[in-house]
């Protein structure tokens, strides 16, 4: 969120060191990991395939309802051509704060299809600091496991540093209909959860695509997110 894919109190969860060490070697093993598994990737030849060297672009807002807290909203541009990914956010890491990053997209099969995108993002407001991460995907047939992984290192304060994943496990019993599995860790906003997990619906329409997500119905008061996507 991307997708998806969080911002109330700026409470932040403080890290551990083991877990700042888990963090990093982490992220560290991913980029071996797509190095190597991408390292025959070869780019489309120039002339080949005219889209190949065409940017395309995706727009993206969500809507996220807290429980006994205020309702905001997350703004998400990205474009993409070949290997580069370029991507802004605000209200993401943190309320009345903003980021912008730089990837390389890498993909690798057919049917599994891999891709990885590894990134560095600089954040800037409510929260500064610098952040590794990166955003992943596996599809097979109509189910797509994704996963974005991102660490804040906190310039001002370290006790500021934290870890912010979002995961799904979704499947598409047609072209327009998706539903899935969904965890969250976040210091955006504060629940009981530190990790929370739910479900989601989503409706897919020629490049448009609306999905809610309902996290922690059942352990605490759930928490509705709204997104709506546009790809051209």
């Amino acid at each position: 969120m991307d997708g998806l894919h969080r911002r109330i109190t700026g409470r932040a969860h403080n890290c551990p060191g083991r877990l700042n060490c888990a963090v990093i070697l982490s992220l560290g093993v991913i980029l071996l990991f797509a190095g190597r598994c991408f390292a025959q990737v070869a780019t489309p030849a120039a002339g080949k395939d005219s889209q190949a060297t065409e940017w395309s672009f995706s727009v993206a807002a969500y809507g996220y309802l807290v429980p006994h807290d205020i309702f905001y909203g997350s703004p998400i541009f990205a474009a993409d051509r070949q290997w580069l990914h370029l991507e802004a956010r605000y209200n993401y890491e943190n309320q009345e704060t903003g980021s912008v990053w730089a990837g390389y997209n890498l993909s690798t099969g057919s049917n599994p299809v891999f891709e990885v995108t590894p990134m560095i993002g600089v954040v800037f407001g409510n929260t500064n600091g610098v952040a590794p991460g990166c955003e992943l995907s596996l599809a097979y047939k109509r189910i797509e496991l994704s996963s974005e992984l991102e660490y804040v290192a906190d310039i001002g304060d370290k006790t500021g540093n934290f870890l912010y994943s979002w995961n799904e496990l979704s499947y598409s019993p047609t072209d327009w209909l998706h539903a899935g599995l969904v965890s969250q860790r976040t210091r955006a906003y504060h629940t009981d959860l530190d990790v929370q997990r739910g479900f989601s619906v989503g409706f897919t329409h020629k490049g448009v695509d609306f999905t809610a997500y309902v996290l922690n119905a059942g352990w605490t008061d759930p928490t509705v997110v709204l997104g709506l996507r546009f790809a051209f």
